[in-house]
């Protein structure tokens, strides 16, 4: 039997030496951080720049930073004037929103312990009135706070990578990724849950226009700002560290919830058509279920013609000669990464040119991204360049919120 003075020796020195093993394991993983940053950096750089051929251009775009009355913002100051300007001017396009929830009530149904991770069915108070909306919300394992994101789609399975194959199932699981790279998700889907709603989206959103005579955009983006509020209340997120993505519907989504509000840290926006284009079918914003709504008015869906002309707000701006990049220019100088696909070409550029150039105002470089990619839903490659956005901006960049 050892003696009470050896078991007491050995006792210090294998306390001592785990001791010694954690610092090491502390440095080691302190060490690391700027290589990962570095490797990430690499990665996203090449995007962060037009091809030589859009280099510059503006194209026929109105600038945002120009004011109503015609005079340019020159100075940080200016523009935060002007910022003001077109925020005000878009909530009242759009139909200004109801006061956002002070404490959403987050409700947790079933929890699953899943590898690496804790997976929470939940619903979260979408407004005043007790509207709620179903997602998905997934924690890491470890000690937060951890950086978060907010992940919107038509319905949360997808997003968690156990959605409807016909919508792409492995390659926009944002949710289910991120949550793997140490990030708590909250992947959300159209309020009301379109289970309960029958299934049709669309008719959901338009009739919720009709209800509140908002535009359904400004709807949708509310709800994300809302959900924003519940992640930043929850003691394993941290508050400045909360991004946005989504895909497409979901890009549009994230589109006008990150430019409308500035607490989102930073956002990507995956092939969602960034400017308006009726060559394009897909980059449908007249249709009343995103910016056509008009109450007075029932048009078929398609692109405008003469037998189905633009209404609502779609039609007034198409009337003003107006577009979508001073909405845009609410994002600076947060970063946004623009998953460029089908609907938004490299050409698209030359609208993020126009963000480029308030970012120059403000004495900021590299916030402003692009991929390339043939195809509308994210290849694998894609796919790594909007995540490795994610986790730079959210995990190594010093978030850059305000005004």
């Amino acid at each position: 039997m050892l003696s009470p003075i050896r078991l007491f020796a050995e006792g210090l020195y294998r306390y001592v030496l785990l001791g010694a093993c954690l610092a090491i394991m502390s440095t080691a993983s302190g060490a690391d951080q700027p290589e990962r940053s570095e490797a990430l950096w690499k990665k996203l750089e090449p995007f962060a720049q037009p091809p030589a051929e859009f280099a510059g251009k503006l194209g026929p775009y109105r600038s945002p930073l120009t004011f109503a009355d015609g005079t340019l913002a020159k100075t940080p100051a200016d523009w935060a004037k002007r910022r003001d300007e077109i925020k005000t001017t878009w909530h009242k396009r759009l139909g200004a929103w109801p006061p956002l929830v002070a404490r959403p009530v987050v409700k947790k149904f079933d929890k699953v312990e899943r590898d690496g991770y804790t997976e929470y069915r939940v619903q979260v108070q979408a407004s005043p009135n007790g509207q709620w909306v179903d997602g998905y919300l997934l924690i890491p394992n470890g000690k937060g706070p951890f950086p978060a994101v907010v992940v919107p789609f038509y319905e949360p399975l997808t997003s968690i990578g156990r959605g409807n194959k016909g919508r792409g199932v492995g390659t926009h699981d944002y949710g289910l990724q991120l949550v793997k790279r140490g990030f708590v998700t909250l992947s959300i889907g159209t309020p009301g849950s379109i289970d309960r709603l029958g299934g049709d989206t669309r008719d959901a959103l338009i009739k919720a226009g009709e209800e509140l005579r908002r535009q359904p955009l400004t709807l949708l983006a509310y709800v994300a700002a809302n959900c924003l509020t519940a992640l930043a209340q929850m003691e394993e997120v941290d508050p400045a560290r909360i991004g946005i993505i989504g895909l497409s519907y979901g890009g549009k989504w994230s589109m006008f919830a990150s430019c409308l509000d500035e607490r989102f840290a930073c956002a990507v926006w995956s092939d969602p058509g960034i400017v308006f284009n009726e060559k394009d079918s897909n980059v449908n914003y007249w249709e009343p279920w995103y910016l056509g709504f008009d109450p007075k008015v029932k048009r078929k869906p398609g692109v405008p013609n003469d037998k189905n002309p633009r209404t609502g707000l779609y039609k007034e701006l198409i009337d003003a000669g107006e577009d979508l990049v001073d909405l845009h220019a609410l994002m600076t100088p947060r970063p946004v990464m623009v998953g460029g696909g089908v609907q938004d070409p490299p050409k698209n550029w030359i609208a993020l040119n126009h963000l480029v150039a308030v970012n120059n105002v403000l004495g900021q470089k590299n916030l402003a991204f692009l991929t390339a990619r043939k195809t509308h839903v994210p290849t694998p490659e894609a796919l790594e360049l909007e995540l490795a956005f994610l986790e730079y901006h959210l995990k190594y960049a010093k978030p850059k919120h305000g005004k």
